[in-house]
């Protein structure tokens, strides 16, 4: 199931964008088999198993990774797969002896890929930080937020996931095809300080060449312009138009009732808080769903601000399928799609160490080596 069947993959269990990284591996039929450690830990919120959405489609291998034996295991899996994910500090692999000259040499063919914050090196390389802290450093963070308001912070989106996860996905399906021609493997160092400063590719642009304001909320698309906003409707809810071409802008115009008045241009900056005013009035004269009604499946750029619940119930979202249910869990479903090879969720998360004696025995390790493995306390 999903271009990627017949690929293998060891995730090192980790939190945020690695095992995210690894989701989109497994969705698109890769095997990834999550090397958890005997004695969890992470954010400190406890997951149930059934609601691990990061980790369908994964087997879960555990060991102890202090003790030789259980680095030495986890080794010899690595020599037999085509793509690893780590997501611990610089050099947290290489204490394990499981670095890339380690693994590489065990296998050529091997896509190594590195997950962290600040990037394998810089003066910020081992520091402590998380989503927050990288797209803080890249301007990112600070290009979003009202005028005259502190910056917004975006989810963790842009950094961990965008940033972060995307990359480490894209830049290891690469290296993994130009593997199969040269035979030879290589390192992928997915920094989020790096993605997400390539995220902010446009915006250095309009900024370099006189387009982009650097205060916050002053610009067309950070929400600055009128009629790239989000407004309050009379139930207290939200919309949000995004009308910046002329064309979807009279539409929008004409449906708001507004085609008769003497509004100001829609580029005039500088009376762009008189035209806010103007639709912030008219947005407030009726409740969300009417608006939904009056304006939605037009040309004038227009969606309801939904939660998460509503989203799911969307007849838009509902028609692609864009959630399903498994095992009475809503998962997001696997994106992208492809029309021959399609992803899919195969089952959900599994417990911790719930596959190492399957996944032992068929990488090799006879019954006894297994037996040994556990008696010993290395494994589960």
């Amino acid at each position: 199931m999903g271009p990627l069947a017949g690929v293998r993959v060891i995730e090192m269990a980790g939190i945020g964008p690695a095992p995210f990284c690894g989701m989109l591996l497994a969705d698109m039929g890769a095997e990834v088999i999550r090397v958890d450690r005997l004695t969890l830990s992470g954010l400190g919120i406890e997951t149930p198993v059934k609601y691990d959405l990061f980790n369908r489609n994964k087997k879960s291998v555990a060991f102890d990774l202090k003790a030789a034996d259980g680095a030495a295991t986890v080794r010899r899996l690595i020599a037999q797969a085509d793509m690893l994910i780590e997501g611990f500090r610089p050099g947290v692999m290489e204490k394990l002896s499981l670095g890339p000259e380690v693994c590489l040499g065990d296998n050529p063919k091997l896509v190594y890929g590195r997950m962290t914050g600040w990037g394998q090196e810089g003066p910020l390389a081992y520091a402590a930080g998380h989503d927050l802290n990288y797209i803080a450093l890249t301007g990112a963070l600070g290009a979003i937020g009202q005028t005259g308001g502190e910056p917004v912070v975006p989810l963790n989106l842009v950094g961990d996931f965008g940033g972060g996860a995307m990359y480490l996905a894209m830049g290891m399906l690469a290296a993994l095809v130009e593997a199969k021609g040269s035979g030879r493997g290589q390192v992928v160092d997915a920094a989020i300080v790096d993605g997400t400063a390539s995220l902010m590719t446009m915006f250095h642009s309009f900024q370099q060449m006189g387009a982009w304001d650097l205060k916050r909320g002053n610009n067309i698309i950070d929400g600055g312009a009128p009629f790239y906003a989000v407004y309050e409707t009379s139930d207290g809810k939200y919309v949000s138009v995004g009308a910046i071409e002329t064309k979807f802008y009279a539409e929008l115009i004409e449906r708001l009732g507004l085609a008769g008045e003497a509004l100001p241009n829609q580029h005039d900056k500088k009376r762009w808080p008189e035209l806010r005013a103007r639709f912030a009035e008219i947005f407030r004269g009726k409740t969300r769903d009417e608006w939904c009604a009056q304006l939605e499946g037009t040309d004038a750029c227009f969606a309801p601000v939904l939660d998460m619940v509503e989203a799911r119930a969307h007849p838009h979202m509902a028609a692609r399928d864009i959630h399903v249910e498994v095992d009475g869990v809503v998962n997001p479903a696997p994106a992208p799609r492809f029309s021959r090879t399609p992803s899919g969720i195969a089952h959900p998360a599994v417990a911790s160490g719930s596959s190492t004696a399957a996944v032992l025995a068929d990488f090799g390790f006879d019954r006894a080596e297994i037996d040994r493995l556990k008696a010993a306390g290395v494994s589960n």
